[in-house]
């Protein structure tokens, strides 16, 4: 009988310690997240980037800078742009590698929420221009870009998210058409320096 009082005794200590240590973790769960500036923001970038034009999906990596409020790209992705032009599969890569490397900058505006652990980026988008060569013409091509959404700016891994949009091309000043827009998603953009 003394066995199963002290047996019981240790149960229920047993039982009241992981309780204790149960909720005792349960603070230590929450992550601090340094607080953010908007100069936090400026910087290089590798970013993941995602291209969906209708069925068709494409993914590789991508850089870029952040400075004050332009959002730059040395080497914009233009080849399902240049391919919705030009069709022959030979054609677009001559016209690419004619081209070369062609620089967007992309303005924004930046706001750091309440509990300043992100900053919000509200993207204003300019049309791209270009001259795309075929057949020993240049095709004078505009892009009209837009973003459906807003950018962000994650103070607890300094990582960027954003998506742009190719919702219509005109060549030579006439609409292309049919034409599926162009989706450009990068889910997750690292800072380098």
């Amino acid at each position: 009988m003394k066995n199963l009082i002290v047996l019981k005794v240790i149960t229920a200590v047993l039982v009241i310690s992981v309780l204790f240590s149960l909720f005792s973790c349960m603070d230590e769960d929450r992550i601090e997240v340094p607080p953010v500036k908007l100069e936090n923001i400026n910087g290089n970038y590798k970013g993941r980037l995602i291209t969906v034009q209708g069925e068709l999906k494409a993914e590789k990596i991508v850089d870029f800078k952040i400075k004050k409020d332009t959002l730059t790209f040395p080497e914009f992705p233009l080849k399902e742009i240049v391919t919705a032009v030009v069709k022959d599969p030979v054609k677009v890569q001559n016209a690419l590698a004619a081209m070369g490397k062609v620089k967007y900058n992309l303005n924004y505006s930046a706001a750091v929420n309440a509990d300043k652990n992100w900053v919000e980026l509200t993207f204003a988008p300019k049309d791209l221009e270009l001259q795309i060569p075929v057949d020993g013409v240049n095709k004078k091509t505009v892009v009209t870009l837009a973003a459906k959404q807003k950018g962000y700016f994650s103070g607890l891994d300094y990582t960027l998210r954003f998506a742009l949009a190719a919702e219509k091309i005109t060549v030579n000043g006439t609409t292309l058409n049919p034409f599926e827009p162009i989706y450009y998603n990068f889910p997750y953009c690292i800072k380098t320096n």
